[in-house]
């Protein structure tokens, strides 16, 4: 551009020496407004360029948007996915859980409905125990403890001191228990034999063991002899190591001395009614 400047004036110079003045101005008026032309090209140029410049500079901004954008869809899609199959793998969780929590909650209904039996069926011995038994006599005590039914009988009704012996007295009583064990063949008789803490020691019996074992045995053969099956009969002695009351008065070593008839379902054919009620529930589903 300097170049071109300086040739049209140089230019100017050899005409201005040939041409007349007003040839010359005329031609300098033309330089002048080439050279506004050209300014004004110039500033638009510079112009273009720069809008240029300030277009590729914002198509590199997009470029590198659109690419952050693509990476950002690339993870929410593989965030998509991922979220899917934990969703689903969830759902799946879920509904394993929610069938082994049902399945869990049958169980427990059936439990708890064979444990309703075990109690209805419970009850009516103690029905029939105080219904046979009767309550009129202190001695005898017809009860539940811990969910199974028990009858304590005052060592001085079934035993003569110190003897292993049962009375006639106790024959009578024995009777109406055999009659309602008679009633259960599903459940077990256990003849408990307390003693007191007083040493023994008849031949042949070396102790309070011996005593309280004699007297448990004694009690089932009666039992047996009432015709009560021996398959459901057990026989138990405790000695003097479990005390209702300290062994400290003659009173109360008269209570300690005792037998209890403990009268409790089989623990296998419990079982197989609880089995019984989970073949049920699967038999249902």
């Amino acid at each position: 551009m300097k170049k071109l400047i300086l040739t049209s004036a140089c230019s100017l110079l050899l005409l201005a020496s040939c041409v007349s003045k007003k040839e010359y101005a005329a031609l300098q008026a033309k330089q002048q407004e080439t050279e506004d032309l050209l300014n004004s090209a110039t500033v638009k140029l510079n112009k273009c360029l720069s809008d240029a410049s300030a277009a590729n500079a914002r198509v590199e901004t997009m470029k590198e948007q659109l690419a952050d954008m693509r990476k950002s869809n690339e993870a929410l899609i593989k965030n998509s996915q991922d979220l899917t199959e934990l969703t689903t793998k969830g759902a799946t969780n879920l509904e394993k859980s929610l069938e082994s929590l049902k399945e869990s909650n049958l169980k427990i209904t059936r439990l708890q409905d064979a444990l309703t039996r075990k109690d209805s069926v419970t009850l009516a011995i103690v029905t029939s125990l105080k219904k046979e038994v009767g309550l009129s006599d202190p001695d005898i005590e017809v009860n539940v403890e811990k969910g199974v039914v028990f009858i304590s009988i005052a060592d001085k009704l079934l035993f003569k001191s110190g003897s292993y012996t049962v009375t006639e007295r106790a024959k009578e009583i024995l009777a109406k228990v055999a009659k309602v064990i008679n009633s259960k063949p599903n459940f077990e008789a256990m003849v408990e034999a307390h003693t007191d803490n007083v040493p023994y020691n008849k031949p042949p019996l070396i102790d309070n063991w011996d005593l309280s074992v004699k007297r448990a045995t004694s009690v089932v053969r009666v039992l047996e002899d009432l015709q009560v099956n021996p398959q459901q009969l057990i026989a138990s002695g405790r000695s003097y190591h479990v005390p209702l009351v300290e062994n400290d008065t003659a009173e109360n070593r008269a209570k300690n001395r005792r037998t209890r008839i403990v009268v409790l379902p089989k623990i296998d054919q419990f079982y197989e009614m609880v089995e019984e009620e989970m073949k049920n529930l699967a038999a249902g589903n």
